[in-house]
């Protein structure tokens, strides 16, 4: 066979539509005998019925023989595994037997072989008469099985290269995963339907392509035949309110079942319209994973998907980039998500020499580039939450698009069509873009972009709808800025939203890694953990990064007035009456009064309830809105959005005298011990009396605080060249030198600060006294140029690991806080141990900073804030947690790692797309830091 060829297959019968259908159908998933040969040139004897495969493996199907003991996965971003050189493979091919003996039930006659995804390159024998070849891993491919079927057993052979000329069609940043990895099965079914249903103004109209004639119950339809129309009184289906109805369509020899939507998709003066309404798309890029089965994902993990989707307002979904599993565009279906459905097709590796040879624009690829757009189309053609077709993803330019754009425009013009990679747009009807920064964004929304050189194209594209296809690459810590982006699109109505990239961490599980990324496997060429970049971990754990989101995407706002609250609907398709509200009072995060809001269906503004004066301290209202009831994608009482005001500020510091250190035993303080090594105590205190340092803090033991500048840095600091300038500069290894310790009324040490082989310095003066508690005021002042931003301010504190287990806090939470993330954390009071407050991204990175924190008790003392300061607290140091490249590196010491922090740089997207915007980078500057420690 030759593997170099062109066509996309042989023998292969035409593609139709995914149906559910009651014709008779044979399950043959299951486990199949596996061989594994290094090459292609095998002999293929195996498809005889009578081969011997006894000395062969058992391999479940669907599954990658990869992640079943035979070779290895890989991963790679945009990089070919193999040399750029269309159409040829090297002979070093991993190429898998698959054997699959099936008894066919007494009576059967005919039928369809079909699968549902094979990876790249699959011939397939029936009873050792071979059925064809397929290309196009993520597509169905069929074949005629009733000349070769006999009674009784039945041997199906498959074999599966993993190269092929096909291979060039599939660069699409994911591990390369060979194998049977979707369904396959015997099917009676050769039924074929198009429905189509559109809806204006209460009324939808219906009609179909096909066999047979088409009934729904529920509307009163009954016998349409094909071709022929109807319009009738109906709800239309949309995310929100994924209205479906059953449709029966009785076709010879089968009846089919298809569950209908109204709909109608439209752009409109260059917005893009769902029924007559603006639609904001806030979605999520999907890649089909699993970090133990890879892309042979099981129905639950979907559903689970969609719900965890759903329950963080998520209301769209790129399947990035290739048809998904068909089961999972049914759960969209059903529970409401809009979908652009992507085409099998990425050539991104041939950018990298100058996109020679792209298949998109080479003439010999056009059938296989239009077999994959065609099978895609026929099989989700039903699906109402498909509102776009997409041609493929980062492809290039070239000619092929425009046979593939012009078949599914004639085949499908109920909905637009999307493919970023040609920014001329001249084969789409929305203008995509990857990581446009916010000012470009902006400037888009505006109609202000750069021109094209093209007038003619200009203005077309000027008259679409934008939509940024991915933007906030969620990839470690972050995404940064995804406020200022959700505030833009919000704001001018030529912008449709978009699609942060991405929903799940690729990561493998792995014995020694718990998750593996690229490399970990030996890969010669490959792309690191570029591949963790989900907003969920890889067991579906949701990360900071998408809690966030859920606030950033909320379909209700609340705005805070005196005595009242404005509640604001922020739904494209429904009112708020399946929502409840409540507003709580709390003081310093606990309880004091709760209350049952009255808002009305619409929104609007709600007078709030009068709480009676209660006990001294920090007085927050939030108000949340929740589900009246059971959904179908969550239960009543799950929080939909949340917005809090401040009622009463607290300032938690009083202004008392301080008790002096003194040399001659004077109350509260005393000299005890002379300057060479001898200590400075106060109240349970001491400080080394050479150094100034603070040694034991209430008789615990301590080392610290003094000022530190570093943190472990975050996938975005160093993509965006961060580290690279804070380790030359040397912020990960500063030296201290204390230039003066002076007593007063305290204990004053006044320190410079700086890294070796620099002139650039800060000056840190401490100021210590005791009122009571242990007050720091620390003085920082910067010295020399800094032109680069700094990790952070702050100090580091360590304490024997067993004096604190625990933490308590007043401010910012539950989560992790970082100047532009954080939008889920409220002000309230909580707690957690030490443990739980890591974030346990799969490359180690700078985490769990709290922010805003008034004050936290850890172990046996409370840390206040005058009036606030951040709070890290680890079982290992910043600079073990820098060094660390997967999870199990990070090991508890004997020590915990204490930061007080008065700022941190901001995180953004550089992984991919723009750093922190310029309000978020932390410059060199004077501060002060005020803390007061407290013994409990």
């Amino acid at each position: 066979m030759d593997l170099e060829t062109f066509s996309p297959a042989s023998g292969r019968l035409e593609p139709r539509a995914a149906l559910r259908s009651d014709a008779p159908c044979l399950d043959l998933n299951g486990t199949w005998r596996f061989r594994l040969s290094p090459t292609a040139g095998v002999p293929d004897d195996f498809a005889r019925p009578d081969y011997d495969d006894t000395g062969w493996d058992d391999l479940p199907v669907p599954s990658h023989w990869v992640l079943q003991g035979h070779g290895a996965p890989a991963y790679t971003n945009v990089s070919f595994p193999i040399p750029i050189d269309p159409p040829h493979v090297p002979d070093e091919n991993p190429t898998g037997d698959y054997r699959r003996a099936f008894d066919l039930p007494e009576g059967w006659t005919g039928g369809r072989l079909r699968f549902e995804g094979v990876e790249s390159f699959a011939r397939v024998w029936l009873n050792g008469h071979e059925l064809g070849f397929s290309t196009g891993s993520r597509l169905p491919a069929e074949y005629d099985a009733a000349p070769y079927l006999r009674p009784g057993r039945n041997v199906l052979a498959v074999r599966v290269h993993q190269w092929s000329a096909a291979t060039y069609l599939e660069d699409q940043d994911m591990w390369w995963l060979p194998g049977i990895f979707r369904g396959v099965t015997l099917t009676r079914s050769t039924a074929d339907v198009f429905v189509h249903a559109s809806y204006e103004d209460g009324r939808g109209t219906l009609s179909f392509e096909g066999a047979g004639t088409l009934s729904v119950p529920e509307l009163g339809i009954d016998g349409l035949e094909p071709g022929a129309e109807v319009t009738v009184e109906v709800e239309p289906w949309t995310a929100e309110t994924p209205r479906l109805y059953e449709a029966v369509v009785t076709c010879p020899g089968e009846t089919v079942r298809v569950r209908v939507g109204f709909r109608t998709i439209s752009i409109v003066d260059g917005v893009l319209m769902a029924n007559g309404r603006p639609l904001l798309l806030k979605g999520v890029n999907r890649h089909e994973f699993h970090p133990e089965h890879g892309r042979a994902v099981p129905y639950e993990t979907m559903r689970e998907d969609v719900l965890l989707m759903k329950r963080h307002n998520v209301n769209a979904v790129r399947t990035s980039h290739y048809p998904p599993h068909p089961d999972f565009l049914d759960l969209c279906d059903e529970l409401g998500l809009w979908v652009i459905d992507e085409c099998d097709l990425e050539t991104h590796g041939f950018g990298q020499v100058g996109w020679r040879a792209n298949p998109t624009d080479d003439p010999r690829y056009a059938d296989a580039l239009l077999d994959r757009m065609r099978r895609m189309v026929e099989r989700d053609k039903n699906h109402p939450s498909i509102i776009m077709w997409s041609l493929g993803n980062e492809a290039g330019v070239g000619r092929n698009l425009a046979v593939m754009a012009a078949w599914t425009r004639e085949r499908d013009p109920s909905r637009p069509l999307h493919y970023e990679g040609d920014r001329s747009c001249e084969h789409t009807d929305v203008y995509s873009r990857m990581y446009a920064s916010h000012a470009e964004v902006e400037a888009i929304g505006r109609h202000e972009e750069d021109p094209l050189d093209d007038p003619e194209l200009d203005a077309r594209r000027r008259a679409m709808p934008f939509m940024q296809c991915e933007y906030a690459h969620a990839m470690g810590n972050g995404p940064g800025g995804l406020a200022e982006y959700q505030e833009l699109f919000e704001r001018y109505p030529r912008l449709a939203g978009g699609f942060i990239w991405e929903w799940i961490d690729h990561g493998l599980a792995h014995p020694a890694y718990e998750y593996a990324y690229g490399g970990d496997y030996g890969e010669p060429v490959h792309d690191g953990n570029f591949v963790i970049d989900g907003l969920v971990f890889p067991d579906r754990t949701p990360s900071p990064g998408l809690i966030d989101l859920k606030k950033v995407f909320e379909p209700v706002r609340f705005e805070f007035g005196d005595g009242v609250v404005r509640v604001v609907n922020h739904y494209g398709f429904t009112d708020l009456s399946h929502l409840r509200f409540t507003a709580t009072v709390q003081v310093e995060g606990e309880t004091v009064a709760e209350h049952p809001l009255d808002v009305p269906a619409a929104g609007g503004e709600c007078k709030l309830p009068e709480v009676a004066d209660g006990p001294d301290g920090e007085r927050w209202l939030t108000v949340r809105a929740v589900l009246a009831e059971d959904l179908p994608w969550g239960p009543a009482g799950h929080e939909v959005a949340w917005g809090q005001a401040l009622l009463a500020r607290h300032e938690p510091w009083e202004h008392v005298a301080t008790v002096a250190f003194t040399r001659d035993g004077a109350r509260g303080g005393i000299w005890d011990g002379t300057r060479d090594g001898g200590e400075l105590t106060v109240g349970g205190c001491a400080f080394d009396a050479t150094t100034g340092r603070l040694v034991r803090l209430f008789g615990t033991q301590v080392e610290g605080p003094r000022l530190d500048l570093w943190r472990a840095p975050t996938d975005n600091d160093r993509a965006a060249g961060l580290e690279a300038r804070w380790r030359e500069l040397g912020l990960h290894r500063l030296t201290h030198r204390v230039d003066d310790i002076s007593l007063g009324d305290g204990l004053t040490v006044r320190t410079r600060v700086a890294p070796a082989d620099t002139d650039l310095g800060m000056v840190a003066t401490y100021r210590w006294s005791f009122d009571g508690g242990l007050r720091l005021l620390l003085d920082i002042e910067p010295k020399g140029d800094w032109r680069d931003p700094i990790p952070r301010l702050g100090v580091t504190m360590s304490l024997p690991g067993s004096a604190v287990d625990r933490v308590t806090w007043f401010g910012l939470g539950p989560g992790e806080v970082y100047p532009d993330t954080g939008m889920a954390a409220r002000v309230g009071r909580w707690s957690a141990t030490v443990e739980s407050m890591q974030t346990p991204y799969v490359y180690p990175q700078e985490n769990g900073h709290r922010a805003d924190v008034r004050w936290a008790e850890l172990g046996g003392f409370r840390v206040s804030g005058e009036p606030v300061f951040g709070l890290t607290v680890r079982r290992w140091s910043a600079l073990e947690l820098a060094a660390a490249r997967h999870r199990p590196d990070l090991v508890a010491g004997e020590r915990a790692y204490v930061h007080l922090d008065l700022a941190h740089q901001g995180i953004g997207t550089a992984t991919c797309g723009p750093g922190p915007l310029p309000a978020y980078d932390l410059r060199a500057r004077r501060a002060t830091l005020r803390v007061r420690f407290d013994q409990l």
